[in-house]
């Protein structure tokens, strides 16, 4: 057991769960911010203890009125290296960050990309000044936008910090939408849309699209639409202009019920309406030159990543309350795409 260690004390309420893990994820105080994979860790780590006696077995029998000790110990340098890195930083103070990433910048190092994330890029600008996620000194990641993907993210620096934003994330209340130049126009009017499955429409000439999506059966980096196991994702997306006549484009608003990985852009290839530049969803459909011109007909061939922008982020501050909500502007790419296409 580290020397250097805070004690939260736990005492089990009545009608306690079975287990050991679910008993003290459900009864530890709020104010220790400690996450259920947290406590699952420290478990094992042997950091558990009743009666002076280490207790690490996660299926270990509680009754209502035990008490437990959590040795938690201090936050540890992070194994991430910090690299100088320039930031758009929208908004900080002492518990959280709203940085504004661009395109390119994976969020986390993962073993294709070790270097050059906002991770090291965020731990450069703390310069050491965090009080620790998870046991370790390094940004919490609440949440994740794709590498090609530009736009808002919030970001925390203490574990109270993430355990209350990952909390909204979890209860979807976090405001996200996002601005995206799609295939075509997802419109009421349009008869194709009526035969797809999931998809619906909403007062408005909102479309809803309701599946469930999991990893693809052959291509592990992809996701897939299924209805029936996977995992629940609601999606609803509006036209903001169209571009050609008929439409071949659309710049459109989508938000989210739900946050899955990759969910707008599998949901609205799903709809026929995959997002322009998107290599591994936007499927083979190109804009016809007799509608919309040639110059933009090539600036959608050749748009180098999927057109996607995390354009608003609002929240409820996790300490003060405050609500809090965030815009970015679209990035200098999808402003020239939109132009040529509204050119064309």
């Amino acid at each position: 057991m580290s020397s250097s260690h805070r004690i939260v004390g736990v005492t089990i309420a009545e009608n306690p769960p079975k287990r050991l893990d679910k008993a003290i994820a459900r009864d530890v105080p709020e104010a220790a911010s400690l996450s259920r994979s947290r406590l699952a860790r420290l478990i094992a780590d042997g950091a558990v203890m009743r009666d002076g006696v280490v207790i690490d077995d996660p299926r270990a029998k509680v009754a209502e009125g035990d008490l437990f000790e959590i040795h938690v110990p201090e936050a540890e340098e992070s194994h991430i290296g910090p690299e100088d890195i320039p930031l758009n930083i929208v908004y900080e103070d002492a518990d959280l960050i709203v940085v504004n990433k661009p395109a390119g910048m994976v969020v986390h190092p993962a073993p294709g990309t070790p270097t050059g994330t906002l991770v090291n890029a965020l731990l450069h600008h703390f310069g050491g000044e965090l009080s620790g996620v998870g046991g370790e000194k390094r940004p919490g990641i609440v949440h994740r936008i794709d590498k090609d993907t530009s736009g808002l993210l919030v970001v925390a620096k203490s574990d109270a910090a993430h355990h209350g934003l990952a909390k909204q994330f979890e209860a979807h209340t976090a405001e996200r939408h996002y601005l995206a130049v799609v295939h075509g126009a997802p419109d009421q009017a349009d008869p194709r849309l009526g035969g797809i499955k999931g998809a619906s429409f909403e007062k408005g000439n909102i479309l809803k699209i309701t599946t469930q999506l999991a990893r693809h059966k052959t291509d592990r980096q992809k996701q897939a639409v299924l209805f029936s196991g996977g995992r629940h994702a609601v999606t609803r997306a509006r036209i903001l202009q169209t571009y050609g006549a008929p439409a071949q484009a659309a710049l459109i608003e989508c938000w989210l019920e739900t946050g899955r990985t990759h969910q707008i852009r599998v949901h609205m290839a799903h709809a026929g309406h995959g997002l322009i530049g998107d290599p591994t969803y936007g499927g083979r459909r190109k804009l016809n030159a007799k509608a919309i011109g040639p110059a933009a007909i090539e600036a959608a061939r050749t748009f180098p990543r999927q057109a996607l922008h995390a354009a608003t982020l609002g929240f409820e501050h996790p300490i003060t309350a405050e609500k809090l909500s965030f815009e970015a502007p679209i990035p200098a790419d999808m402003v020239e795409l939109i132009e040529i296409l509204r050119d064309g």
